[in-house]
């Protein structure tokens, strides 16, 4: 067991001692440990996987492609700027030594979310894991290029479409997972799906905000980040909890947080909105009805 898995377990003993021994700055620096959440332990390894991770080239959703390649993945990235994403690439394979391949992805247009996934058939035809972490926050009053709130289309549209359309390779390489950074619909065929929260992470997730709120709120919101707020690299871990821990290899449709399954708020678990919400979504992107 590690210094830090070591001080996962035993997270209020220490704050006690902390604040026993040195008083409340002692007690504010173990606070600030707890907060980052623990670590996944799982030894797993993914040679011969192909796990493909949705706006990757930076914060969490980078740090879990790094992890997932330390582990044998070849890991495919789909961003929309290539450029940090081809150097986030590089990066990654120098470190690990395992194959890294990069494809354009704009989620805020349907029609580049088809062309991607057209790319993804003839050139990956099997998928094993499928992580959804692209999304954006606070951002003004944009539109995607189909005319959708730039929210709605980035975070749940573009992802669902992309998760449709990548179905056929899931289901070929099952068992399978698809993880929802920010959730999208549950699936039931053969392959196990995942949503979670991975925390209140400092990342370049909250580049928009100062559009959305008064100069003092975003000050406090990066100065507090800094402290409270967990690292990139404790962000992603529940991400690469779900994505490999064999524990829950059959826990379809969960939700999680802090690398253990949680409970989600009664409106995310009604049967009657999670179909209209389906069927919507079928609707918008011009599926037409499907069931999976």
């Amino acid at each position: 067991m590690t210094w830090t898995d070591w001080m996962d377990e035993n997270k209020i003993i220490l704050i006690a001692a902390a604040c026993t021994v040195v008083g409340a700055g002692g007690c504010l620096v173990v606070l600030r440990v707890w907060l980052q959440g623990p670590n996944c332990r799982s030894k797993a390894r993914l040679n011969g996987k192909t796990v493909v991770i949705t706006g990757c080239n930076t914060g969490i959703g980078k740090e879990t492609a790094r992890d997932l390649s330390s582990r044998g993945a070849r890991v495919v990235m789909l961003c929309r700027d290539l450029q940090k994403a081809k150097l986030a690439a590089e990066e990654i394979h120098k470190e690990t030594g395992n194959a890294v391949v990069v494809y354009p992805l704009d989620l805020a247009s349907l029609q580049s979310v088809r062309e991607t996934a057209a790319k993804l058939k003839d050139a990956e035809p099997r998928i094993h894991i499928l992580i959804n972490n692209a999304g954006v926050m606070m951002c003004p009053r944009w539109e995607t290029k189909d005319g959708f709130e730039m929210q709605l289309g980035t975070n749940h549209l573009g992802h669902f479409l992309l998760t449709m359309l990548l179905l056929d390779q899931l289901k070929a390489s099952a068992p399978s997972r698809i993880i929802n950074v920010s959730s999208i619909a549950h699936t039931r065929s053969g392959v196990t799906t995942y949503s979670l929260h991975p925390g209140v992470v400092q990342t370049d997730l909250g580049r928009h905000i100062h559009q959305s709120v008064n100069g003092f709120i975003h000050w406090a919101f990066h100065f507090f980040g800094n402290f409270f707020f967990k690292t990139v690299k404790k962000g992603a871990q529940t991400t690469i909890y779900c994505a490999i821990d064999e524990r829950i290899a059959t826990h379809t449709g969960k939700y999680y947080s802090d690398c253990a399954e949680k409970e989600p708020h009664p409106r995310g678990i009604c049967d009657e909105d999670a179909r209209r919400l389906w069927d919507t979504s079928l609707q918008l992107v011009e599926l037409g009805q499907c069931n999976v």
